[in-house]
């Protein structure tokens, strides 16, 4: 079954609980049964309360093999088959590669890119037998610009891109969509935290001369999982005001 009992489309949301992913779950949730996943007990409960009737909370960690598989056994269990996926939940571990921990590199990856080998998989038989599916991948402008004391993170979100090209490949002709968002520089809990040397720095680099808000990154997220972009696959969205254009 793949719609909940009032018949909406249920979207599966990683990394939902607070910035982007917050976002995203409350723009989606006025058109779908939205299921948010979170790292904590605390978390998931956090998602149910603020998407009340329109959606639920899961504990979900993306790094963890056993954790997505419980994790899709309780939806499993609650009729619940999402065929709308975006992959929003990602880490940074940022230092320079000469000081790079193995650690430090193979987090980054097992949670942004093999996350998404984990969580995508399980859903796409439904979305086959559907013959309809909506996959969006969160990437990011420096997968396409680079940025030093992150090459973990620029692999995981560069690694993003193309394998979002190759599986839209694979899945176009049972009507399923793949694409990826890639935001530039977005107001979130994590930007407060600099300083306004850093935010005049980069926002001279920003034609548009602001910082986006979760608000654009979850309006474009929307409209690709939305009927009218079913003719969009293998693209990457770029939302970043222009400060790098491709």
């Amino acid at each position: 079954m793949s719609e909940n009992p009032d018949g909406r489309k249920v979207a599966l949301v990683t990394g939902a609980s607070r910035g982007i992913g917050s976002a995203i779950a409350a723009r989606l949730a006025a058109d779908h049964y939205v299921v948010g996943s979170a790292t904590s007990e605390a978390g998931a409960a956090a998602i149910s309360s603020s998407l009340g009737d329109s959606g639920t909370g899961l504990v979900m960690k993306v790094e963890d093999d056993s954790s997505v598989a419980a994790g899709y056994t309780w939806l499993a269990e609650r009729s619940l088959a999402p065929l709308v996926i975006v992959n929003n939940a990602g880490i940074t571990r940022d230092n320079l590669l000469l000081r790079m921990k193995p650690e430090e590199w193979q987090s980054v990856i097992d949670t942004n890119l093999t996350g998404l080998y984990r969580v995508i998989k399980p859903a796409l038989r439904a979305m086959m037998k559907a013959r309809w599916g909506r996959i969006i991948n969160l990437s990011s402008v420096v997968a396409r610009m680079g940025n030093p004391g992150q090459s973990n993170y620029v692999a995981s979100k560069s690694g993003i891109e193309g394998f979002s090209r190759s599986l839209a490949l694979e899945v176009a002709s049972r009507g399923i969509t793949v694409n990826a968002v890639a935001p530039g520089f977005i107001e979130t809990d994590m930007t407060a935290d600099l300083s306004s040397e850093q935010v005049e720095m980069m926002l001279s680099r920003v034609p548009l001369g602001a910082m986006g808000s979760v608000d654009h990154i979850a309006a474009s997220v929307a409209f690709l999982a939305s009927e009218g972009a079913g003719y969009i696959t293998g693209e990457t969205l770029q939302v970043n005001g222009g400060l790098h254009m491709s």
